[in-house]
């Protein structure tokens, strides 16, 4: 006997039917809309190297890939802290950490 599985849920009403996953969308939402502004004044060859980590209530993580790009972007956090704060984001830390 063949089994019949259900028809698969779209994965936005699934979002929108568990509360805990409504946060975590909305969560890497403005990870990615933090990530869009504060790499805006990066070189290329910089931004190619993050990724946007996650948020939560102390602060935005940005994710390195190395701690040669760690480096250098610790020396333009206040650069891009600024970028964050003028496009409203200013209310939380920005942390720097290396990629697994």
């Amino acid at each position: 006997m063949a089994t019949t599985l259900p028809p698969a849920l779209p994965l936005s009403q699934v979002l929108n039917e568990n509360a805990a996953l409504q946060r975590l969308a909305q969560r890497l939402r403005e990870s990615n809309q933090r990530f869009e502004v504060a790499t805006r004044a990066l070189p290329l060859a910089l931004r190619q190297q993050l990724r946007a980590g996650p948020v939560d209530e102390e602060g935005w993580t940005l994710l390195v890939s190395s701690a040669a790009v760690a480096a250098k972007l610790r020396q333009l956090l206040p650069r891009i802290e600024q970028q964050l704060r003028d496009a409203g984001y200013g209310d939380k830390r920005v942390r720097i950490h290396l990629r697994p």
